[in-house]
């Protein structure tokens, strides 16, 4: 990371316990100062002082709750005023434990608000100013599941398609102008999602879950290295640039004039 990007101060969302803690306890280590946001305030604040006294830096607690319009405007006041917040982590975000047909609209309203509106709502509030000043950089935390929709429940899995393709395209748009981007793709990480979510993750194989120390630190390197898109637990990237090649083969045929012939065959025979 560049001295540049040590000095900024970063805000991150979620930041009470599991993965946004674990970003705030490793950038602190690096000399960023911090701006925590959460619902939880008095975790905040425990963390914060923690932080403080062991990293020397300076922490600023802002409690929210981000599906909420008006807190959430808070939070997006603060990254479009502070000149010193040049490092933003939208990692908040909830995870459900039903299928689609089960009709919990309230928690995949809420879900969307937290996963989807929020993150793109703060990155929106910060990037004018990011751009202005030439750097700067913004953190996706998404989900494996962004590629592997069967694996959970749909909604939520909607929700981090969602945030890996508007990483991508948000790195297209601000590609040379000194913003950094990365969408980090965790797979089972242990976290109090799991338990928030109704899902006992000591039910699942062990060898599908890492630990959260782990995955930012993955994270962490993967950022450093410049990765677009990071996905921890993925052994040879060339299997992701596989994918991505095969994902772009298909667009030159993704909008055409005419429908592929293959649809026609049936209508030509009975002719």
């Amino acid at each position: 990371m560049s001295a540049t990007h040590r000095l900024d101060t970063a805000l991150i969302t979620g930041a009470s316990t599991g993965i946004g803690a674990t970003y705030a306890q490793r950038l602190a280590q690096r000399g960023h100062d911090l701006v925590l946001v959460a619902r939880d305030k008095a975790r905040l604040q425990a963390l914060a002082e923690r932080l403080t006294r062991e990293s020397g830096v300076k922490v600023d607690v802002l409690a929210a709750d981000l599906t909420s319009a008006p807190e959430r405007e808070l939070v997006e006041q603060r990254l479009r005023d502070d000149g010193s917040i040049g490092l933003l982590i939208n990692n908040a975000g909830m995870a459900g434990s039903g299928p689609i047909v089960a009709q919990q609209l309230d928690r995949f309203e809420a879900m969307i608000q937290l996963n989807v509106v929020a993150p793109t709502r703060l990155t929106s509030a910060i990037l004018p100013r990011l751009l202005e000043r030439g750097r700067g950089s913004i953190i996706n935390i998404a989900s494996v599941v962004a590629l592997a929709p069967e694996l959970f429940d749909g909604t939520y899995n909607g929700t981090k398609s969602y945030l890996l393709n508007y990483t991508i395209t948000l790195h297209k748009e601000v590609a040379g102008r000194g913003i950094q981007v990365q969408a980090v793709l965790p797979g089972v990480t242990r976290t109090e999602i799991w338990e928030r979510s109704g899902i006992d993750a000591n039910t699942l194989p062990a060898h599908l879950i890492m630990e959260v120390d782990e995955m930012v630190d993955a994270a962490l390197a993967g950022y450093d290295m410049g990765e677009l898109v990071t996905i921890p637990s993925l052994p040879d990237v060339e299997d992701w640039n596989r994918y991505t090649a095969a994902r772009l083969h298909l667009g030159p045929n993704l909008s055409r004039d005419h429908a592929a012939d293959r649809y026609k065959s049936d209508i030509s025979e009975d002719a």
